[in-house]
């Protein structure tokens, strides 16, 4: 890395490091939204931001927002988000290493004297993590305008909604529409890689040019159920041997889908249910819950065309059948600002940074954010591509760097949106 990044490598670095010292004590490195640690760190991120000189307030969706103002008075505003929840038992810089940075940002741009024409803000995403309400990105969301009066009645298992809870964070459910923005110039976000793409490469900046699009399905795979002792093999109708070859055909299908060139592509079965469930009874019933994720839209959609009669033919030899085959749910790939990128990677170039294209296969804030402004991401390395753990990991150096990209792309979107 180089010597010479208009961010403090050290302040940064010792912001992450107490940002992650405010977990759950049996639990490192764990601050899931809603709880009380959470609001701990919320606590010591607004007061980084007030440090960097950012105006702070908390939105009626409960994301947390530092604002400095621009000179002009009618400019949209330049924003670097990202979140500072996480999984349970997760690592120390998914999520926190982007408001951080963005923090860091803020505080380049004051000890540099920089002007800008354009407001710029860092923003504290609320539950970007798949929260206790069975719900991920949920200040994004409502940011995008995208949080519905179903989700907003969704219960965790004590019985609290969630628009209590948005609530209890700060904000204020009752004027919610007041959180959707139409003043956003520009969206940047920073993240670790979560892959080991960009170490395999040696390469330090990873342009994101899209997020991947979900597809969730579930299948059900009907055979009946026997006695395991005493029905011969060849009178057997197992759910569970019909539901081994649907998976083995999927993740055959997925590797020749990832190689065809069009992009990012992967598919997995992550969820399974055997019923009864019994040592000495034959399957009856196998329920699969599919996760396919693919940068170009209509290549997932002619994967989930074609899926059905796939398994069909795959399970014919097996006396069982699919008798339900449910799309739960379906988001669109979100696409990159192509100058966006473009300013990402000439503010790369700028500091000597070696960059590499790729989508993300990840879920992000950004993905929201794009339905309603120019959105663009960067990720650093990952060691090994370890992520949601706590053997997470990325260097000092790396983290400033990513910083330093976001530094240098701000001044030049300040200039070019004028």
């Amino acid at each position: 890395m180089r010597a010479n990044l208009p961010i403090d490598e050290t302040g940064l670095w010792d912001d992450l490091m107490a940002l992650a010292a405010l977990t759950d004590a049996d639990r490192p490195w764990t601050r899931r939204a809603f709880s009380p640690m959470f609001l701990e760190g919320r606590a010591f991120v607004a007061e980084r931001m007030r440090d960097a000189g950012l105006a702070v307030r908390i939105d009626t969706a409960g994301n947390l927002i530092g604002r400095r103002e621009g000179r002009t008075e009618d400019a949209k505003t330049i924003v670097i988000g990202s979140h500072s929840d996480t999984v349970p038992d997760g690592g120390r810089f998914d999520g926190t290493a982007g408001v951080m940075a963005g923090i860091a940002v803020a505080r380049s741009l004051t000890r540099h004297g920089a002007k800008l024409d354009h407001a710029f803000e860092v923003i504290d995403c609320l539950a970007e993590e798949v929260s206790i309400f069975g719900l991920s990105c949920i200040g994004s969301r409502a940011i995008a305008g995208q949080l519905s009066e179903e989700q907003l009645t969704r219960s965790e298992p004590t019985g609290e909604i969630l628009a209590a809870a948005i609530d209890r964070m700060g904000g204020d459910v009752d004027e919610l529409d007041t959180a959707k923005r139409d003043d956003i110039a520009a969206y940047l976000e920073m993240h670790i890689e979560q892959g080991p793409v960009l170490q395999d490469e040696r390469r330090d900046i990873g342009i994101v040019t899209a997020i991947a699009g979900i597809t969730r399905i579930e299948i059900v795979i009907e055979g009946r159920a026997d006695h395991a002792g005493t029905t011969p093999m060849t009178l057997r109708q197992d759910a569970l041997v019909g539901a081994a070859a649907a998976v083995s055909v999927i993740a055959k299908d997925a590797r020749r889908r990832a190689a065809a060139g069009h992009g990012h592509f992967v598919a997995t079965v992550g969820e399974f249910r055997i019923e009864p469930n019994a040592a000495n009874v034959v399957p009856s019933r196998v329920t699969l819950l599919l996760d396919a994720r693919a940068e170009e839209r209509g290549f997932l959609q002619g994967f989930v065309e074609e899926l059905r009669p796939l398994l069909t033919r795959a399970m014919s030899g097996t006396a069982t059948r699919i008798s339900e085959f449910r799309i739960l749910s379906d988001a669109l790939p979100a696409l990159s600002d192509p100058r966006l990128l473009d300013v990402l990677e000439d503010a790369s170039g700028a500091l000597g940074l070696t960059t590499h294209w790729m989508a993300s296969g990840a879920g992000h804030d950004m993905a929201w954010f794009s339905r309603i402004a120019p959105s663009a991401m960067i990720f650093i390395p990952s060691k090994d591509g370890r992520s949601h753990t706590p053997d997470e990991w990325s260097e000092p150096g790396e983290i400033a760097a990513g910083a330093a990209v976001l530094y240098e792309a701000v001044l030049r979107l300040d200039k070019a949106l004028a």
